[in-house]
């Protein structure tokens, strides 16, 4: 399957989706436990099938999240981390242990050194996260650090926005769509100390088409040209 673009009301730079489908090595990069599946599965299965290797940076263990009291998040979410991304395809995994729920407290620079180490030690050519302008302030935080680690280290760096955001574009996942919410939902199940948030999120994965909208907070325009070559080759 090959990454395919269409048009958006709120941007007509289609060819701008061409470098995506040139990524070998995508890195995502995510604030909790979880996101990997609800937020960025759709992309991280088009991203699989077009032939890339995936590797997952989770920020921190999701130990603010709700819970049954019987289990320690800490301990339990990271494994749900390991087997939802076996189940998207995703290689390797690494789950730091920054404070959950205070991401927007730590230095940029801190997070973004952390986002660059994994990014070397999985030869990441293109960091995928999820776009600031959801409202959720850890996301930001991610995006914040995501932008300043790829500037550092020479790589684009894309994220997942809604529909209609300035400067974005809308990717399709075509005929393999269906099957692509199934692997995501799958993924979601994963996380079992969240049962009883499954019901909702599968409701709104249910409603999505076939259709992710994305934008560059890094373009390879902006990437620095380093020993003659961007990452992507271009």
């Amino acid at each position: 399957m090959t990454i395919q673009a269409t048009t958006s009301p709120s941007s007509t730079r289609v060819l701008d989706a061409m470098p995506l489908a040139g990524a070998r090595r995508v890195l995502a990069v995510t604030a909790r436990p979880g996101q990997e599946s609800a937020d960025l599965g759709g992309l991280l299965f088009a991203f699989r099938r077009a032939g890339a290797s995936l590797s997952l940076l989770c920020l921190t263990r999701g130990e603010n999240a709700s819970g049954d009291g019987s289990t320690r998040l800490e301990a339990a979410r990271p494994w749900e981390v390991q087997m939802a991304a076996a189940i998207l395809g995703v290689r390797q995994v690494s789950v730091a242990s920054y404070q959950d729920g205070h991401l927007h407290h730590y230095r940029t620079d801190d997070l973004a050194g952390r986002i660059k180490q994994a990014a070397a030690e999985y030869s990441a050519d293109l960091i995928l996260v999820i776009a600031p302008e959801t409202g959720d302030i850890a996301d930001a935080a991610v995006a914040r650090a995501a932008i300043a680690a790829a500037l550092q280290a020479g790589m684009p760096t894309v994220a997942r926005t809604r529909a209609g955001v300035s400067g974005s574009w809308l990717l399709d996942l075509g005929t393999d769509a269906e099957t692509a919410r199934a692997i995501q939902k799958s993924a979601v199940a994963a996380h079992a100390t969240q049962a009883e948030a499954l019901p909702d999120l599968i409701s709104q994965l249910d409603k999505l088409g076939p259709l992710e909208s994305v934008r560059w907070l890094v373009s390879p325009g902006r990437v620095p040209v380093q020993r003659g070559t961007s990452p992507l080759g271009l």
